[in-house]
Order: C-alpha cells, then sequence, then structure tokens
C-alpha cells in the first residue's frame, strides 16, 4: 500500500482547510498552486498521484475539478498528526549547556547585594542570593546558540529601577540545576559585560564551595523549559 508522499502533505491540508474531508470543493490548479507555494503544474501533478494512490477523489468538468479526501486520505493525514503530537510531546523540555567555571570581574557580589535587587529575589524566587554569581564559560557554538532563545523568553523578572543617582537594569531568572544537583538559577541581565558565551548563576549557597569547583572546572547546567 503506498503511503503519503512528504509532497503531498500540504495540498491534502490546503483541501482539508477548504472542507473537504465531508464535501466536494471547487479548486483550480493555480489557486492551489499558489496556495502550497508550488507551480500550477506541480499542483496539477499532486492532484493526480492523489487520485492515482486513492487519497482524494477527483470531479472533473470543463476547467472545473471538484475535489473530495477519501477516508484514506483522512486517515493518512491523523496518521500523521498523532505522529507529530506524539514527538512534540516527548521531547526533552530542557536546555543542556555545558563550559568551564571562570573568574568573574567581582561585579556579581555588588549587584547582587542591592537592596533594589535583593527584596525582589526574596519575594520572586524565595531567597536572597549569595552575593555573587558563578560564571560559566560554554564550551561549543551549540550551547553559545541555544543560550540565545532566553532572550526571547520572560522567566522570573526581577525589575530595574533607580536609585536618584545611577539606574540599574532589569534581571530575567531561570531555575537551573549545575552538574544535575544543585539548584540554582540561570540569569540573564539587561546590562552586562559578558558576551553570550559566558553565562552567569545565583543560589543560596556560594555555589563555587558546594560544588567543589575552581577555574576551569567543566560544568554543566540543566534549565527546564516546563515553568519559569
Amino acid at each position: 500500500m503506498t503511503e503519503l508522499k512528504i509532497q503531498h502533505i500540504l495540498t491534502l491540508t490546503h483541501l482539508l482547510s477548504k472542507g473537504a474531508k465531508h464535501n466536494f470543493v471547487t479548486i483550480t490548479t493555480s489557486s492551489l498552486g499558489r496556495s502550497i507555494k508550488k507551480s500550477q503544474q506541480a499542483a496539477s501533478k499532486h492532484l493526480m498521484e492523489l487520485e492515482n494512490n486513492n487519497f482524494i477523489e477527483r470531479i472533473i468538468s470543463g476547467r472545473q475539478i471538484s475535489v473530495k479526501i477519501t477516508a484514506r486520505g483522512y486517515a493518512e493525514l491523523v496518521k500523521l498528526s498523532n505522529t507529530l503530537q506524539k514527538s512534540l510531546t516527548s521531547s526533552p523540555s530542557e536546555v543542556l549547556l555545558k563550559g568551564t567555571l571562570v573568574s568573574g570581574m567581582g561585579e556579581g557580589a555588588y549587584y547582587m547585594s542591592l537592596k533594589g535587587y535583593t527584596k525582589q529575589f526574596q519575594s520572586k524566587i524565595g531567597y536572597t542570593p549569595f552575593p555573587g554569581t558563578l560564571n560559566v564559560k560554554l564550551g561549543k557554538k551549540e550551547y553559545t546558540e541555544a543560550i540565545r532563545q532566553f532572550e526571547g523568553m520572560e522567566g522570573i523578572r526581577i525589575d530595574g529601577y533607580s536609585d536618584g543617582k545611577r539606574t540599574y537594569g532589569w534581571v530575567k531568572c531561570f531555575k537551573a540545576k549545575l552538574n544535575s544537583t544543585i539548584d540554582c538559577q540561570l540569569i540573564r541581565l539587561e546590562r552586562t559585560h559578558h558576551d553570550t558565551s559566558t553565562i552567569e548563576l545565583i543560589s543560596k549557597t556560594n555555589l563555587r564551595k558546594t560544588a567543589k569547583l575552581s577555574d576551569g572546572s567543566p560544568v554543566s547546567v540543566v534549565i527546564p523549559l516546563n515553568g519559569k
């Protein structure tokens, strides 16, 4: 039994959206071609192949074509939908990053101690972070590219503020685990001296001591995406 070909999926999906599951719908090959971003000739070929393999029925009257999806064609679309849904829901809902520990410039300790931030940390993530950040230099391009997706995520937002002398930017927090065992938060900053190859982590405790790390130690960070 011939299975549905990839190039025919858009054609069947378009027909389904037009009501062709239960009714014959009138189309032209030129309009179908525009809808699926193919040439008129390709659209005509799709219809012929779908009909030959019993995925659609066609009634041709002069230049008018009426099309209806067969039970077999609809069953193939349902099977494809179920496969996609299963794949989407079973895919890992976390981001894995790997790198090495590096020393920072000491700014983390200063910023993590500011009252404008510490009050918000306490109320929004449930604790006041240890005054300092753990800096991880990401090792490969796939990790530096993966971290970019957090630019568009809201996370838990610590709002920026002004103390009358200067303005401090926002901080976004994302739950994470360091080396699979230690709870922490990945933070993304509105203002930072680091490029995207360096990430910063905060926690209740001194992560460097808790994880027994030193500069150059290999580090893994897992950030779940099923929650802030």
